[in-house]
């Protein structure tokens, strides 16, 4: 999953080390692990049985990634190699504790866990960095509440404001997408369904037996098994798309200010460039958008996966693993690429008094240039930012 070359530059090694191989079989492992427990503790299976799929499963942790993969073609999907795995171990370590493995469970319902698992993981990080960049801009919103500069519309001056309020409007988008991924990622929940999604195999413990795994890995009740009925999965992918398109505005509004001509803001570590020693470029803005312009694509894939046939999908279920992986890294690169842009931003008032002096004598015959208003938009902003 990681790329070391262009990982740091596109800021998608912020949750890369979440989401690579060793990350996605733990994840497997802890879910088969949690799974073999809250069985035994419901009576589906021995305790005794149980404690051996422990033992198992840690006999199993350094599984060779190169060679899983090899034997996850023939089946489709990396859980039924590592099971066989596991009760293969767990016959060595105790003759029968292999019916503690996998109880009730099929193949999906450990992919989908897993893919909760690192999605929270590596969402909550998402979620750092959009507040961290949300706090900047309130930050940059305050100091510049009473800043005046030229507000654009359609590419050319309009009217006067301040630059307080260009940073309180992308603070309000940040504190929106941060706080709709948290909750989002908050519900995201177990999956535990059986061959059929009907929970047959450990009846009647199955809905006790999901609603514990759910407790013990920490992730939101199921409710019925969701096999095909993938609408967390769409919320998800809409929460991280308006995510990234948060993290576009301001990076954009960035590019387009350090432009020469314009010189009303700077960062504080610009980029150089290969040619041309006299620029400094918005390498992190730049960046933020490259990696936010990635998600709309991914997004549309997901979405375009919701339609799946009967109790199991034969295609749109397996192209959701890597494309929400891609996703979740694009959206962290954006934020995380963001947050370093915003946090060092360099203002400079003087710039923007000379811009806005441009046109100042056709802007005051039709409007009064006063921007009392904007910085008392400013103040409602920051009064009302969600905790």
């Amino acid at each position: 999953m990681a790329n070391t070359l262009l990982g740091p530059l596109s800021g998608t090694d912020r949750v890369d080390g979440l989401l690579d191989d060793g990350a996605w079989i733990a994840a497997l492992l802890e879910v088969e692990l949690a799974l073999s427990a809250v069985a035994a503790e419901q009576g589906a299976v021995t305790e005794h049985d149980a404690d051996a799929v422990e033992r198992a499963v840690a006999a199993v942790a350094g599984v060779d990634p190169h060679a899983l993969a090899a034997e996850s073609v023939e089946g489709g999907n990396p859980v039924i190699p590592l099971v066989k795995r596991l009760k293969a171990a767990a016959a060595r370590i105790q003759p029968g504790a292999e019916r503690a493995v996998h109880p009730g469970a099929t193949s999906q319902d450990v992919m989908d866990t897993a893919l909760m698992l690192l999605t929270r993981r590596a969402g909550h990080r998402v979620v750092a960095d959009l507040t961290a960049c949300a706090d900047a801009a309130a930050a940059l919103a305050a100091a510049h509440r009473d800043t005046p500069c030229a507000a654009r519309t359609l590419g050319q001056q309009a009217l006067p404001t301040t630059f307080g309020l260009v940073a309180a409007s992308w603070c309000t988008g940040l504190d929106r997408a941060r706080t709709g991924l948290d909750r989002v990622l908050d519900a995201l929940p177990v999956s535990y369904g059986g061959a059929a999604g009907t929970l047959a195999a450990v009846h009647p413990h199955g809905p006790a037996v999901a609603d514990a795994l759910a407790a013990r890995l920490g992730l939101a009740p199921q409710g019925v098994p969701w096999h095909t009925e993938r609408s967390r999965i769409g919320e998800l992918a809409g929460a991280l798309g308006v995510a990234a398109g948060a993290c576009a505005k301001p990076a954009g509004d960035v590019v387009l200010l350090s432009a020469t001509e314009l010189g009303e803001v700077s960062e504080s570590a610009p980029g150089d460039s290969s040619s041309m020693p006299h620029k400094r470029n918005p390498a992190a803005a730049v960046t933020a958008r490259g990696a936010a312009k990635r998600a709309p694509g991914l997004v549309a894939t997901l979405l375009a996966g919701a339609e799946q046939e009967f109790q199991r999908a034969a295609g749109a279920w397996h192209a959701e693993w890597e494309t929400l992986v891609a996703l979740l890294r694009v959206t962290a690169g954006a934020a995380a690429r963001l947050r370093v842009g915003l946090e060092g931003l360099q203002v400079h008032p003087d710039a923007m008094a000379r811009n806005l002096a441009l046109a100042a004598g056709a802007v005051s015959t039709a409007h009064p240039p006063g921007t009392g208003h904007a910085a008392d938009l400013v103040d409602t902003v920051l009064a009302g930012r969600p905790a």
